[in-house]
């Protein structure tokens, strides 16, 4: 995104994006869920309940978060058209996995590329050739997608605790040592100063509504707002935990990350003499091995970089998938492998159509895209947007402010600062983001 977006100027208007959109955004997420202490679409339900004029005001300790209502009126289920909301989250995640495992699949087979020195001395025509060769064969791409929603599925089924905090344990530190040598590695390469300039400096003249546009989907994109998976994290948080801490070390975090993988990739890019603004996967997969095949210790350095891309790939697959499973499990009352296979195996069904959408499938299209191409714009510039903007609402105009101040527990200047944001700012910002994703 950087790459096409000129640079400097896309990097000032995402940190800024962060802050003033995606950051306030993610605690209404992550209040949500909170509160809910359950999926998605029944923490949506019952802080529609708790909101309601049917529910009485009591005091904290003793609010009764279930949907069955017995109590203040004849028992029925209720339900609340703002849980849609959550459905739509559940779905976004679905599909964004389905093909977003098919890409990282390549990861794995570009790690087992790289170990075996295909990149050494391979020119520009020979990087493209065995892209092409490779994205043309839907066997092994299917192979790939089907190893990594394996391997995704398995630290799923495992449970948040057993599973997805101990596999995040030893991959996000993992992840960052890899940044952290690669970094250092490329600051000691030649274009380093060029690239810099070239990441952090902004040239004004080049910004335009696409460019900021362009910068807020990708923040909300970046930091997995709207698909649930926040709400689902949200709800293990203790009572006494601040919500705003919490974004903001995981917006922090996240765009930390972003930052030291440019500063990684662009002085290999311009110490080659090689094309910045290749857009798409073809930075990835065709552009950087040739960079890695003509550099000294090339082969480590490459097969380093793809396990750098595959941990930073499988900790987000798992997040794509848990609000499902999580929803599954308490409306089903089903083991949580059963739900893990189940939704596992709908995922991976659906991402064959992604594989083909490569090869076999990629003459056919609608609104002038591939299948792959249609996910990727329905979810990024229509789902999550459209999710972003209705939790803004919701939190901001329906849910009552004693809870949501009870939630925050943080500053009142903070609060009210906030609630100027999600009221006002954040789904002027959105419906413009959603506008722009439609036409």
């Amino acid at each position: 995104m950087t790459a096409e977006s000129g640079g400097g100027a896309f990097v000032l208007i995402y940190i800024l994006s962060v802050i003033l959109l995606a950051l306030p955004i993610m605690a209404t997420e992550i209040l949500i869920g909170k509160r809910g202490k359950q999926n998605p679409i029944n923490s949506i339900r019952t802080l529609s309940y708790e909101s309601s004029y049917y529910y009485k005001d009591k005091p904290d300790k003793n609010l009764k978060r279930i949907i069955k209502v017995k109590e203040n009126f004849k028992e029925k289920e209720i339900f609340s058209n703002w849980e849609l909301v959550g459905w739509m989250g559940i779905l976004a995640g679905i599909f964004i996995l389905s093909f977003y495992s098919v890409i990282a699949g390549w990861t794995i087979s570009y790690i087992i590329k790289s170990l075996t020195g295909s990149f050494t001395l391979i020119t520009a025509a020979g990087s493209s050739a065995k892209f092409q060769t490779f994205i043309s064969d839907p066997e092994k791409l299917i192979l790939w997608h089907t190893i990594f929603m394996i391997l995704t599925c398995y630290i799923v089924s495992k449970g948040v605790k057993s599973g997805i905090e101990k596999a995040i344990k030893f991959l996000i530190p993992g992840l960052f040592l890899l940044l952290i040598g690669l970094a250092v590695y490329a600051s000691t390469l030649q274009g380093f100063s060029e690239a810099m300039k070239y990441f952090f400096i902004a040239d004004f003249d080049i910004i335009n509504s696409s460019v900021v546009l362009s910068a807020m989907s990708m923040a909300f994109f970046s930091l997995s707002i709207g698909m649930g998976s926040l709400m689902v994290y949200g709800s293990y948080l203790p009572d006494d935990t601040s919500i705003f801490q919490v974004s903001s070390a995981v917006a922090f975090s996240d765009t930390l990350v972003a930052i030291l993988a440019g500063i990684i990739i662009f002085p290999i890019v311009f110490t080659y003499n090689l094309d910045p603004n290749t857009a798409g996967p073809g930075l990835i997969f065709e552009t950087l091995p040739i960079a890695f095949g003509s550099m000294h210790y090339g082969t480590i350095i490459s097969t380093a970089f793809f396990v750098l891309l595959f941990f930073a790939a499988i900790t987000s697959s798992i997040s794509l998938i848990e609000p499902a499973i999580t929803f599954v499990v308490e409306k089903f009352y089903v083991s949580r492998l059963y739900a893990t296979n189940i939704l596992g195996v709908i995922t991976w069904f659906l991402g064959i159509f992604t594989v083909l959408s490569f090869n076999s499938l990629s003459e056919f299209t609608f609104f002038g895209m591939t299948i792959f191409d249609n996910l990727d714009y329905l979810t990024s510039k229509i789902m999550l947007p459209l999710g972003g903007l209705l939790m803004a609402l919701f939190v901001g105009y329906i849910v009552k402010k004693s809870i949501v101040v009870r939630e925050l527990n943080a500053n009142e200047r903070l609060v009210e600062f906030w609630f100027i944001i999600i009221k006002v700012l954040s789904p002027l910002l959105l419906i413009l983001i959603f506008i722009q994703g439609i036409l």
